[in-house]
């Protein structure tokens, strides 16, 4: 009770509501304009924050991620274009409900759903919350290497399909980190003999980069659309009540995006596409999953919106960012000497529950400003693309100018901004590069601390959380690499049915020419010709 009274004074500043209040109602904004996401949003405000405290900068980008999912629904529901790329899965079922004129229920089941998986998410951390105080110190140097070796690992293996390009990102993100001053000694790495490359290869300008600059560059390329909305019909609380029908699937849904959130690399996607699929095949009407099913958008939104609660799990307990956005709250710690890990739950407690608690009154405000609001935010989905791009390419610049007031930033800042617009167009994942890049710090650091004391390579993995995060290690790659067979297994299979298809054809033709060539066959086909006289003619256009 002491730790929750501590927590409620550090969020009961004015400072940090406001910062709640920017972040829940920006989010919203940024999320409902389809084409920006909050990982633009978050990289632009990154500068800006370095100069508040930590509890107030982590407030307003904890704002952004959380809220943004619910904005995202708003397009994705109303004209079948996602807000951020997880509400992708919220058109299946909340699109076909506008086609039907039921615009203002599918939003009311998507802020609901929305806000049950986002309070659920929470209540749950913080009742294991003091579980996680006591895990948290029996992680040492090697183990953290481990959890971060194994974070990388999933993060290259969650982009199936694509596995050996994000594995080969990553490792250029490992490679960016090394640049510049190593951290013990202070010796100069692959600077070339460059003096702008001796302070290294500054993250936020590399996220900047990749995710502001190589937006902006994409909406500036394409054409402005035109946008034609549905009007809005019904109460907007009638969702809530839906929502009680259906505890099953949201506690379902919720309890999945707790358990992929906090592990690194897995995220919204996963834990959306498992709850959805538990709640077509557990429901009364599967078939009407893909055209407007309640369950199927109750599914979907729950497990997203449980996921951001969840994924600060491993940043706070570990240091160990299992995304992009989490990535760039990690900088925010650092910058203000604030090290996530054991120490912050033994140390800081309360600063932990705070953030929590955040995220919780971030849900109410949320969804008490979409209530409230959307007859009027639906217009933000008419903002021209090109004007969203300058926009962004002009705030992106000026933060990147303002961290180090350096030229030269916005130089990288424009490469990296080229280089995220060509995965875009390749439809390649820029996420690895900034997990490698911070991860590799991670690993690296730890691993020359851990080595102090290894004689032996067993010596690195004679403790039992270190076992266990080992053969959690070589369980994902065996587990991965099983995939990989049997998919190449599948596909020769595949193609040795489709030839044999194709060769039976041809010896069937085969053997049917060779029976016309015999007596038989000869008094068959004069038999026919009997019946079946030949045209001599043009043929009839048929």
């Amino acid at each position: 009770m002491e730790l929750l009274v501590s927590a409620a004074e550090i969020l009961a500043r004015w400072d940090v509501v406001l910062a709640l209040l920017v972040g829940s109602v920006g989010g919203v904004l940024i999320g409902a304009i389809p084409g920006v996401g909050p990982a633009v949003a978050i990289a632009i405000l990154l500068p800006a924050t370095f100069s508040m405290e930590p509890i107030v900068g982590l407030t307003v980008l904890l704002g952004i991620y959380g809220s943004s999912m619910y904005g995202g629904a708003i397009p994705a529901i109303l004209i079948n274009t996602p807000g951020t790329a997880v509400n992708a899965l919220t058109t299946y079922d909340g699109f076909p409900m506008t086609a039907r004129g039921e615009a203002r229920r599918a939003l009311s089941l998507a802020y609901s759903a929305s806000f049950f998986g986002g309070v659920f998410s929470v209540v749950c951390l913080i009742l294991f919350a003091p579980v996680l105080a006591r895990i948290a110190p029996m992680f040492g140097s090697r183990e953290i290497f481990l959890a971060a070796l194994l974070g990388l690992i999933l993060v290259v293996i969650a982009h199936r399909g694509q596995t050996l390009i994000a594995a080969a990102l990553a490792f250029f993100g490992v490679f960016l980190n090394t640049v510049g001053l190593e951290p013990v000694k202070y010796s100069k790495r692959y600077t070339f003999d460059q003096s702008w490359l001796s302070s290294g290869v500054d993250l936020i300008v590399v996220v900047l980069g990749l995710f502001a600059l190589s937006q902006a560059f994409y909406l500036l390329q394409g054409d402005d659309e035109k946008v034609r909305l549905t009007p809005l019909r019904g109460g907007l609380f009638q969702g809530l009540r839906e929502l009680s029908r259906h505890p099953r699937v949201a506690g379902v849904a919720g309890s999945f995006g707790v358990v992929m959130g906090m592990i690194p690399g897995v995220g919204e996607f996963t834990a959306q596409f498992m709850s959805y699929t538990y709640a077509q095949r557990s429901s009364k009407r599967p078939e009407d999953f893909g055209h407007g099913s309640s369950e199927g958008l109750i599914a979907a939104e729950t497990s997203n919106n449980a996921v951001p609660a969840a994924a600060m799990v491993p940043l706070l307990a570990l240091g160990i960012p299992g995304e992009a956005l989490t990535a760039m709250m990690l900088s925010v710690f650092y910058v203000h000497n604030v090290v996530p890990g054991p120490q912050l739950f033994q140390n800081d407690m309360p600063f932990v529950v705070a953030l929590y608690l955040a995220l919780l009154v971030l849900n109410v405000l949320v969804l008490i400003f979409l209530l409230s609001a959307t007859g009027h935010l639906v217009k933000v989905v008419k903002i021209p693309n090109r004007f969203l791009g300058v926009a962004i390419l002009t705030l992106s610049f000026v933060g990147v100018y303002s961290l180090r007031n350096s030229f030269t930033d916005c130089l990288i800042a424009a490469c990296f901004g080229v280089f995220g617009f060509v995965l875009k167009r390749l439809s390649l994942p820029a996420v690895p590069i900034i997990l490698g890049m911070v991860l590799g710090g991670i690993m690296e650091v730890k691993l020359r601390a851990g080595m102090a004391r290894v004689k032996t390579p067993l010596d690195f993995i004679d403790r039992p959380i270190a076992m266990i995060l080992f053969l959690m290690i070589l369980g994902v790659l065996a587990l991965h690499i099983r995939y990989v067979l049997s998919e190449r297994r599948k596909l020769k299979e595949a193609k040795w049915s489709a030839r044999k298809r194709s060769t039976r054809f041809g010896m069937q033709m085969f053997r049917r020419r060779d029976y016309l060539s015999t007596e038989r066959g000869k008094k068959v086909r004069e038999k026919r010709s009997k019946y079946v006289p030949r045209s001599t003619g043009p043929r009839s256009p048929r």
